[in-house]
């Protein structure tokens, strides 16, 4: 009898008593349960990193780069002043630190400074739009300051109205236009800068300035 148990015991020791294909089964199992376990580790760990990187790209986009698809997409979107004023308008073009834009029912293209807007109300796809990486190399005009501009349109002599901060309005043509201010020789709107029609003159920081509507050559200036 005590033969038989050792010969028992020498089996079980050996694992003669186990069938090798549950053996097999039982850590096909394991495997592929820690498989698992890895691959969902490894997933979490990606879209955290995802999301983490995603967090710092959009916290170094600047205004500038989310105006940029609402010029490219002719998104329309209601721009919201300083002053109060709420314009619904079309972007048409965007410079270092203005935008051009055309308000609806008015085909004067007018160019805003953007320091001068408070808000830009846009639908939520277009929100989401304006996040994605711009793939496309900006324009050249998007190297034009306000500042330029203003140059171009004093050596264009194209009259203008301005909006002031103080909510008043001045019509006139730009003479010249230095670092951060601006020459305006007032004259009436529809008139031409003629000696007989300038009716006063006015320096004008560019910080006083909320936007300059052109009464002609918005075509020229866009292209």
């Amino acid at each position: 009898m005590a033969e038989v148990d050792s010969e028992i015991c020498g089996k079980l020791a050996r694992g003669e008593h186990r069938s090798p294909t549950v053996v097999d089964v039982e850590w096909e199992h394991l495997f592929d349960d820690l498989e698992g376990q890895l691959a969902a580790e490894w997933e979490a760990q990606r879209v955290a990193l995802d999301a983490e990187s995603e967090r710092l790209r959009i916290a170094k986009l600047a205004l500038h780069e989310r105006l940029r698809s609402t010029v490219e997409g002719a998104a329309p979107v209601v721009l919201e002043l300083l002053s109060g004023d709420r314009w619904q308008v079309t972007p048409e073009a965007l410079g270092a630190d203005w935008l051009g834009v055309c308000a609806e029912g008015d085909p004067r293209l007018r160019i805003v400074p953007l320091d001068a807007v408070e808000s830009v109300a846009v639908d939520h796809g277009t929100m989401l739009t304006s996040l994605r990486v711009q793939t496309s190399a900006p324009a050249l005009r998007e190297r034009m300051t306000f500042g330029f501009v203003l140059r171009d349109l004093a050596r264009r002599r194209i009259p203008v109205q301005l909006g002031m901060r103080s909510g008043t309005s001045l019509h006139g043509t730009v003479d010249r236009a230095g670092a951060d201010h601006l020459d305006l020789a007032l004259h009436d709107a529809g008139e031409q800068r003629r000696a007989r029609t300038v009716q006063g003159f006015r320096i004008i920081p560019f910080a006083a300035v909320l936007w300059v509507r052109l009464t002609s050559g918005s075509a020229d200036l866009l292209g």
